[in-house]
């Protein structure tokens, strides 16, 4: 079983290696990059974001129907992303269906005013995209807000956490592997 990154064309660019390298340096299971039309769905005007959930939808329904992917696949898109009940997500996964999202939109500087840096927005893109993997592997929500599986609420909470799992999380995500 591989694991997938399905980079949209939209999404920024040169990024690509070295988030696919921090992403196997987490997890320890190299991403790879898959290139397929995508059509990304559930654009809504009145908030002019992306529904998450719509998004998910068309990965499983047109991607994984379609071609023969061997384990989890990611999209990594630069549309901003909600679900019913909440402002924003960074990201969001479906693990029955091994399909997740993550958006870069709110992980670039200038997003919140502040000075560019194309190392932020890696390690931000890296973290959040090992976190959906997690899901996908089979890995919850951890309570150590240094863990890659732990829930950010905001960009400050994201910016914390580690480029790593905590040692539970590690072994979890180890012993799910060898099942």
């Amino acid at each position: 079983m591989g694991i997938h990154i399905l980079w949209d064309s939209e999404a920024p660019a040169g990024i690509e290696l070295p988030v696919i390298r921090m992403i196997a340096m987490i997890l320890g299971e190299e991403p790879q990059i898959v290139e397929y039309p995508l059509l990304i769905d559930g654009y809504d005007r009145d908030r002019d974001q992306h529904d998450a959930q719509k998004i998910l939808d068309r990965l499983q329904d047109t991607l994984t129907r379609r071609y023969d992917l061997d384990g989890p696949l990611l999209l990594v898109t630069s549309r901003d992303l909600y679900i019913e009940g909440c402002d924003f997500v960074f990201g969001l996964a479906r693990p029955r269906a091994g399909v997740a999202v993550v958006s870069t939109a709110r992980f670039d500087n200038d997003y919140y005013g502040r000075v560019p840096d194309d190392t932020d927005l890696i390690d931000r893109t890296a973290k959040e995209g090992a976190h959906e993997f997690g899901h996908l592997l089979g890995l919850d929500h951890c309570s150590n807000p240094e863990c890659v599986m732990f829930r950010p609420q905001s960009l400050d909470e994201l910016d914390r956490k580690k480029k790593m799992l905590c040692p539970a999380c590690r072994e979890a995500l180890t012993s799910r592997l060898e099942e």
